[in-house]
């Protein structure tokens, strides 16, 4: 789901492994004419929206040396996940109470409920997330690999998971990445004839 340490840590990434970053929902808002047009036809025209969704993973599914953020739409659809497939697709798994956290704090309430000015506003943000992630969790389950911040947190010493940096994270999906090429390296030397 969208939040900034996904963003920082994929901008984070792309520099470490020089390739070129892309955020997909920052280019469907492009395609649409801006981010108030993305919403307007997200609200308006949800299949067209989707529909703009797929056609930004497909362009980029042809290119190489790229480093994609995809959004939330990217898992909802079998033809999106296809598309994922030509790259390695790694899941930032964040938990859904820091999610709501930054949601209240930068007020970002574009995909999330109408958060209100009463003591249950996290209580509803958190509801609504909530119910975005259980939608989406089959889709981020097809993921070639799953970093997720707890465990990072856990595995450095940090009882608090604001304390894990985009660093942290990077230095995990790194070894990630390591662990699948390795598997596919020896996946390919085992279909080899003797």
């Amino acid at each position: 789901m969208n939040c900034t340490m996904k963003t920082n840590l994929g901008k984070l990434l792309a520099d470490s492994l020089r390739y070129y970053y892309f955020d997909s929902d920052s280019l469907v808002e492009q395609a649409a004419g801006g981010s108030s047009a993305a919403n307007s036809l997200r609200e308006g025209d949800e299949k067209a929206f989707r529909d703009s969704e797929t056609e930004v993973l497909r362009q980029l599914s042809s290119m190489g040396r790229l480093l994609v953020c995809a959004g939330d739409g990217a898992v909802r659809s079998s033809t999106n996940l296809a598309f994922m497939r030509y790259g390695i697709s790694i899941w930032i798994d964040i938990p859904l109470d820091v999610l709501a956290n930054e949601v209240l704090k930068t007020e970002d309430l574009s995909n999330v409920a109408q958060a209100t000015s009463d003591s249950n506003s996290f209580s509803k943000v958190l509801e609504e997330i909530s119910q975005q992630y259980n939608a989406l969790r089959e889709g981020y389950e097809t993921s070639d690999a799953r970093v997720c911040l707890q465990k990072v947190a856990s595995q450095l010493g940090h009882e608090e998971l604001d304390c894990v940096t985009p660093e942290d994270m990077a230095v995990e999906v790194l070894k990630e990445i390591e662990k699948l090429t390795r598997v596919k390296k020896m996946m390919e030397a085992a279909a080899r004839p003797f």
